[in-house]
């Protein structure tokens, strides 16, 4: 993933999580939140 795509990524998680005018998408936060993980070597979540 790019810098670009990493952000767009995070933003969009955001306002999944925070945004109450979004409706909820359990299956694209998880998504999202594996893509970021992955992305970062997966720090701090266990195997």
């Amino acid at each position: 993933m790019t810098e670009a795509e990493i952000e767009r990524a995070q933003e969009e998680l955001d306002r999944l999580l925070n945004d109450p005018e979004v409706r909820m998408d359990p299956a694209r936060v998880w998504a999202l939140a594996s893509r970021l993980s992955q992305q970062s070597g997966g720090a701090g979540t266990p195997r």
